[in-house]
């Protein structure tokens, strides 16, 4: 992936520092183009060409290391030069690529020596075609990722992802305008790559605060609740949760559609409530925000659940271990 590209950001960069202390080193190759083509079909045939030109001297690289890891496709949907690069391949897939074109992925798959994946549904596809395979969901550094006071008055529901996340936001606008009439304190914040428009909410009700490393943590320990509303379909199946988990390691409860992961962290402890429908995010929004005892309850539980499954020592240690059976 780029630079900035969330997968490729918590699926590997941030594990290299706790894989080293585990006795290996890995060393990640950014794709200097990116892996997402741009918006423009005009140039996406000459942007591939390029991407794929670029990505040769890590392929020639991969011939020093016991293992080449992939982080997806080279490609975005494609299956490409993966098979140039060094085996034993390991590929790690945290979403469900293979509904943009699932014969590529299939390949790409079952092509592999062992496959990473993200979460329970998308190991259930990647069973078909490739028996070696382990779940390890993407981790969370809880010593950068923690909770603290929040830094104003307000009370702040928040939301943060790429802007293209932005129509689960839009979908639950009613709800979110009635939950601000309601609770004439509380602000609606969305933090992402460009401003998300968000209907029936009025403007001087929604802060909009652009994404950047630098904030990316303080922006979520400010909340008063974070949410996460997803439409029920394959693709929102194959989510890692990871903006959810997020929220939990700041302590900050949760309200979220009940799909996928989502549902499966739900049943980890009281770190927060689901909610289906408009009346349902009413409800369990009002819910949080009426009763600050049971808030609180609910942030620490959350902050407990991300420490015991999802803090990063840990799931680096079972990568570590699953790359070694393949490193002899």
């Amino acid at each position: 992936g780029g630079q900035s590209v969330a997968s490729a950001r918590f699926r590997v960069r941030q594990l290299i520092p706790a894989l080293k202390e585990q006795g290996i080193e890995m060393e990640e190759f950014i794709a200097p183009l990116g892996a997402y083509p741009p918006r423009s079909r005009a140039v996406r045939p000459l942007w591939a060409l390029a991407t794929l030109a670029s990505r040769l001297p890590a392929i020639a690289s991969s011939y020093r290391a016991d293992v080449t890891f992939l982080q997806r496709e080279m490609l975005s949907t494609f299956r490409t030069l993966e098979t140039l690069t060094h085996a034993p391949r390991v590929l790690d897939l945290d979403d469900a690529v293979w509904l943009h074109r699932e014969s590529s992925i299939r390949k790409l798959v079952a092509g592999v020596e062992g496959v990473v994946c993200g979460n329970a549904f998308t190991d259930a596809w990647v069973a078909q075609w490739q028996p070696n395979r382990i779940v390890i969901p993407t981790a969370v550094d809880t010593v950068r990722w923690r909770p603290r006071a929040p830094a104003g008055a307000r009370r702040i529901i928040g939301w943060t992802g790429q802007s293209s996340g932005g129509r689960y936001v839009a979908e639950i606008g009613r709800a979110l305008a009635r939950v601000l009439e309601l609770h004439p304190d509380v602000i609606l914040r969305i933090v992402s790559d460009r401003p998300i428009a968000v209907p029936h909410v009025r403007p001087d009700r929604l802060e909009y605060i652009p994404w950047s490393p630098e904030v990316e943590v303080t922006t979520v320990q400010d909340l008063t609740v974070g949410i996460m509303p997803l439409q029920d379909t394959v693709w929102e199946q194959g989510k890692c949760s990871y903006k959810m988990l997020l929220y939990m390691a700041c302590g900050v409860p949760v309200v979220v559609s009940p799909v996928g992961m989502n549902r499966e962290v739900l049943g980890y402890g009281e770190v927060g409530l689901a909610a289906q429908d408009e009346e349902g995010w009413v409800g369990a929004l009002s819910a949080v925000l009426g009763d600050p005892t049971r808030s609180r309850h609910m942030g620490l539980e959350g902050r407990r659940v991300v420490e015991e499954r999802f803090a990063l020592p840990t799931l680096a240690g079972r990568l570590a271990g699953y790359l070694r059976t393949f490193a002899g």
